[in-house]
């Protein structure tokens, strides 16, 4: 078997950062590693899927409001049992739920499914095992850019960056002032004729 048959074949360990990253698009990465199909043997009725390592899901970031708007329900079974969470409880209770619901609700709904989560290790913060570590192949590039803070930018991008108004001048406030007192003085001077 060559070298390029058996990495298709071989169970390969992918990393992802989550740090400021949306949830959903953490998943879809996830549910296609986890699945196989980024591979060309790709079937649904084999297991041919990789492993996947989340780092920093504590540092997830969602659009909006949606931490208090999202919520996330579960019924025990018995009466009375009806669960509700915002995003914000939930991820207070375990950082690592909320990337794990949403991984769980992309992948398809069969048998397969408790295998490919198996796959799944999710870790709240950057650190790792060092068995889990000794495994990984790849790190995935991160959906979204994280924005840059201000205090990131230097001197020379922050002067390059177009301007959105005029700079306060001296001289030309100075002239529109002379110009605003003469217009107030000839209106005053009008209206006490016309009162007059």
């Amino acid at each position: 078997m060559s070298s390029a048959q058996w990495a298709t074949f071989a169970r390969s360990w992918f990393l992802i950062d989550a740090r400021m990253q949306p949830p959903g698009k953490i998943a879809t990465m996830c549910s296609v590693r986890l699945q196989g199909k980024h591979k060309p043997i790709y079937h649904a009725l084999s297991d041919c899927g990789d492993h996947v390592v989340v780092i920093n899901t504590k540092h997830i970031a969602f659009s909006g409001n949606k931490w208090e708007q999202k919520v996330y329900s579960s019924h025990t079974g018995y009466p009375g049992g009806f669960k509700q969470l915002t995003a914000a409880q939930l991820h207070q209770k375990d950082p690592r739920a909320i990337v794990k619901l949403a991984v769980y609700g992309m992948l398809p709904k069969n048998l397969h499914r408790r295998t490919m989560m198996q796959r799944l290790h999710l870790f709240p913060d950057d650190e790792l095992p060092d068995d889990i570590r000794a495994n990984l192949t790849e790190e995935l590039p991160q959906p979204r850019e994280i924005p840059r803070k201000l205090s990131e930018y230097t001197q020379e991008e922050m002067d390059a960056f177009p301007r959105l108004w005029t700079p306060y001048v001296e001289t030309h406030s100075h002239e529109v002032c002379t110009q605003t007192q003469r217009y107030v003085s000839k209106c005053k001077h009008h209206m006490q004729g016309t009162v007059a």
